[in-house]
């Protein structure tokens, strides 16, 4: 592990630069809320909350007076207690998701929350804070701050921290993810982004540390995968076919989780944490499995009918998800003419095994009340999240008064062909002797 962990100190480095390489921007000032628990109002199921205006001027560089008062002009509305000077090494606040558009009223989602040091009790971080840290440098003023860029897939979550009394905190852990909305279809591999950096100047650089993915979906929760760098360890779970890929987790602070085949089962929301010595971070991103259903039409093929009866058809729409689904019913008869036919009668949801919907509709199709000519396509339609899909049975209906050209011109070329036998069999008997009888 000694030479992972010095592959990790030396490119964390490098990794703070690749960001503010990819940002190519100067540090933007974010309005942010600065959201804490009201003082006195304990005892409940959940406490009262306030929230402030707040504002972050950013720099790469720590502020000097002169940056201060001279390019930042102060906001009226914000108290000067909520107006923070951030020194961010890594430039994880200056990507261009997180700037403002000039003259635009969208702005980045940005929360300010206080933030308590404190050893974590989970398994597989509590070996960071075995030999205690220096009380030193936890008494201070700690921050998390966490935001949502404009295109709404990055997010991000900061601790910051700064001596007390003071106004000016540094980033000390940053944790991204540029995937805050994935969409798979079943069977793909899938990877949510998560990254991290530590402050190379932090007494909580190089110590170790720890990566932990969950998953929550409806109230309910499991952990994916954790693992223990201090001691190079998995921790034991359940889930199958989820992976890091530790040579990136120690070069880069690549903490990103592979899942090899996406299942229905996987679709819901993931919390990557990272914990350092007293101190976390957590970045939360949604994974859409969205599967279009599988048509089926039957009887196939039709029968043949006559006008005055009926028919009726089914469409069975088969391992689509999620559950949500127009089904009906549409006809193209074949001298053109379109037709809705509503959507039938609508069964309900049938779960497979493997989380899979299933849903059919029958159309009774009476001939005595529609007039569908010589017959056509009737189509059946399902409208999924995932796609729109279409199946269709051809309708031939016979006894129809009406011929069409295509019976017009069958007829002329059977009567051409009785023609040309007449004719044969006069032929043949005049040639015999035999007389010729006119009628």
């Amino acid at each position: 592990m000694s030479e992972f962990s010095t592959i990790y100190k030396i490119c964390i480095i490098a990794f703070a630069a690749l960001i503010l390489h990819v940002s190519g921007n100067r540090c933007p000032d974010m309005e942010c809320w600065f959201v804490q628990e009201k003082p006195g109002r304990g005892g409940g199921f959940s406490a009262a909350m306030s929230q402030e205006k707040s504002m972050m001027f950013i720099r790469t560089e720590p502020h000097s007076e002169e940056s201060k008062t001279q390019q930042h002009p102060l906001p009226a509305d914000i108290s000067p207690a909520r107006i923070y000077y951030v020194t961010d090494p890594a430039g994880s606040f200056c990507q261009l998701p997180l700037h403002r558009p000039k003259g635009s009223v969208k702005k980045p989602q940005c929360e300010i929350n206080p933030f308590s040091p404190q050893p974590s009790i989970v398994p597989w971080a509590r070996a960071l804070t075995d030999t205690a840290q220096s009380p030193i440098y936890l008494q201070a003023e700690w921050l998390s701050v966490s935001a949502q860029g404009l295109d709404g897939k990055l997010v991000l979550s900061n601790v910051m921290r700064a001596p007390s009394g003071s106004q000016e905190p540094s980033v000390i852990l940053s944790i991204i993810s540029k995937t805050a909305g994935v969409r798979s279809r079943l069977g793909e591999r899938v990877m949510l982004d998560c990254g991290f950096w530590v402050d190379p100047s932090s007494p909580l650089f190089g110590v170790g540390f720890s990566v932990e993915w969950r998953y929550q979906f409806r109230g309910e929760g499991r952990l994916v995968l954790a693992y223990d760098a201090k001691n190079d360890r998995f921790a034991d779970t359940t889930e199958m076919g989820a992976e890091l890929d530790l040579d990136a987790l120690y070069k880069t602070g690549n903490a990103s989780m592979v899942l090899e085949e996406a299942q229905v089962r996987h679709s819901g929301t993931y919390i990557c944490t990272v914990y350092l010595p007293n101190v976390l971070a957590q970045v939360t991103m949604d994974l859409d499995i969205v599967e279009p259903p599988s048509l089926s039409v039957f009887p196939n093929p039709l029968p043949l009918v006559v006008p005055g009866q009926s028919v009726s058809v089914q469409c069975e729409a088969s391992g689509f998800f999620p559950l949500t689904l127009d089904l009906s019913w549409e006809f193209v008869g074949f001298d053109g003419k379109s037709l809705s036919l509503g959507q039938g009668s609508v069964t309900g949801h049938r779960q497979a095994s493997d989380g899979t919907i299933s849903q059919s509709t029958q159309l009774e199709l009476n001939l005595a009340r529609l007039d569908l000519g010589r017959g056509g396509e009737v189509t059946c339609v399902a409208v999924h999240a995932g796609g729109t899909r279409r199946t269709n049975v051809t309708l031939n209906i016979i006894g129809v008064s009406a011929p069409s050209i295509e019976d017009s011109m069958a007829m002329v070329a059977v009567a051409l062909v009785l023609y040309g036998l007449i004719k044969i069999i006069s032929w043949t008997f005049t040639s015999s002797g035999i007389p010729t009888i006119y009628i």
